[in-house]
C-alpha cells in the first residue's frame, strides 16, 4: 500500500451519526445502503462512486461522510474524496487541515501520499479538496484525473467522491463520466420530481451510470 502516513483526526460528531450513535435507526439505514453498494462491488469492477444531488443544500456531504464511516467500520479500506471545489465541506466535518488536497495532487504540487489523511476509524482515509484555485471543469477534464482514479482504485476497496450538484455545475458531469457509478442524494420534501428527472437525463448524456438514490431528511 502506498498510503502509510497516519494522521489522527478529530470529528464533528454532530454530523457523523454513524460514529457517535452506531445503534441508531439512521446508522442502521447507512449500513443498509453500504450493503447495497457492496453488492455492486462484489466482482471488484465497481469501486469508485460519485455522490451528487440535484441542488445545493440536500445534505449530500453529510450523507457521504456517514456512508464512508459506516463502510470503514466494517474494515473496508475506504477513501473519501472531496471534489466539491466550490463549497468544500468534508474537511470541516472531520476537522482536517485543507492545506493540500485533490487539486494539489492533480496539479502535481504534492504526491497522493502526502495529501491523504488517515483517520482513526477503521481503514478510512480522506483526500480533501485542496487549495489550488482552478476552473473545476478544466481541472477535472485533465487526463491525469483518470490516471489518478485508476491508481486509487488499486489501493482501496471503495472510493466515495463528494461532488457539487449535478444540475448546477458541469464538473460533476465530467467526473460522473469517469466513475464506476453515481449515487443521487434526494432531499425528502425539498427535491422536486422534475429536477430529479432532469438530473437523470443529464447523467445519461454524460455517460454517467446512475446506480441508486438516497432519500435524505434534514
Amino acid at each position: 500500500m502506498i498510503f502509510n502516513k497516519k494522521r489522527q483526526v478529530s470529528f464533528k460528531k454532530r454530523n457523523l451519526v454513524s460514529l457517535s450513535n452506531p445503534d441508531s435507526i439512521i446508522s442502521d439505514q447507512f449500513r443498509t445502503i453500504r450493503t447495497n453498494i457492496q453488492f455492486l462491488t462484489e466482482k471488484k469492477k465497481n469501486r469508485i462512486f460519485l455522490i451528487t444531488s440535484t441542488d445545493k443544500g440536500e445534505g449530500k456531504s453529510t450523507v457521504t461522510a456517514n456512508l464512508a464511516v459506516s463502510m470503514a467500520q466494517q474494515q473496508e479500506k475506504v477513501l473519501l474524496i472531496d471534489a466539491n471545489l466550490r463549497e468544500s465541506t468534508i474537511h470541516t466535518i472531520f476537522k482536517i487541515p485543507n492545506k493540500a488536497g485533490l487539486t494539489n495532487v492533480i496539479t502535481k504540487q504534492v504526491s497522493l501520499d502526502e495529501a491523504v489523511h488517515r483517520t482513526e476509524i477503521g481503514n478510512l482515509d480522506i483526500l480533501t479538496s485542496g487549495t489550488t484555485s482552478y476552473n473545476p471543469v478544466e481541472l477535472f477534464s485533465n487526463k491525469s484525473v483518470r490516471e489518478l482514479l485508476d491508481t486509487i482504485a488499486k489501493s482501496y476497496d471503495i472510493v466515495l467522491i463528494d461532488s457539487s450538484s449535478i444540475l448546477d455545475f458541469t464538473e460533476s458531469r465530467v467526473l460522473a463520466n469517469q466513475c464506476d457509478g453515481v449515487v443521487m442524494v434526494i432531499n425528502r420534501g425539498k427535491t422536486k420530481l422534475e429536477k430529479t428527472a432532469e438530473a437523470k437525463r443529464v447523467l445519461e448524456l454524460a455517460n454517467g451510470k446512475l446506480v441508486g438514490a438516497i432519500m435524505n431528511e434534514r
